[in-house]
């Protein structure tokens, strides 16, 4: 059975750069374009892997994990994929709940395998 990865970006070109890279692997996809329907999408879903963009309208990546670690959807690793590059950053990834700080634009090799580890 597949695994099933949730991609929250605001950003429609990232949303389909991750989709087709995950998709051409094998990998189910859903989208959300904020955190808060990401949110919505994790109460009634169950998901392997979460690829979430920081800075996103309604709800962003930090609060959006930092629900989800406070049981308002389910533990699955979380990936942050961000522009956002500074020590600082990668921090308060870490310090909200996600598993990984990566930097985009992603190249595709190191998202796949980062995302098969975390998807084992």
């Amino acid at each position: 059975m597949a695994k099933k990865i949730l991609i929250v970006d605001d950003s429609l070109t990232v949303r389909m750069y991750h989709k087709q890279i995950l998709q051409n692997e094998g990998y189910e996809t859903d989208e959300a374009e904020n955190g808060m329907e990401a949110l919505e999408k994790a109460q009634i879903t169950s998901y392997d892997l979460f690829l979430v963009d920081i800075n996103m309208p309604v709800l962003d990546g930090y609060s959006f994990v930092k629900r989800l670690r406070s049981g308002e959807g389910n533990l699955a690793p979380v990936i942050m994929i961000s522009t956002e590059s500074e020590t600082k950053d990668i921090d308060m990834s870490l310090n909200s709940g996600a598993s990984l700080h990566l930097i985009k634009p992603v190249r595709p090799d190191d998202l796949l395998i980062n995302v098969k580890i975390l998807t084992a």
